[in-house]
């Protein structure tokens, strides 16, 4: 007797990690982003120690 191969029928869960991963990464963007335009600089705290 084998052993029963475990299978997932579809890629449903592959496919929502892939979106919340591209969601998660274009977020991180976004604010980098925003903040470089909005303040000049990634990081606010710089800016206090000048």
């Amino acid at each position: 007797m084998s052993p029963k191969k475990i299978e997932a029928s579809s890629n449903i869960y592959t496919a929502l990690l892939a979106l919340v991963c591209g969601i998660a990464g274009a977020t991180a963007g976004l604010v980098a982003y925003k903040c470089y335009f909005d303040y000049e600089t990634l990081f606010k705290i710089v800016n206090v120690f000048r």
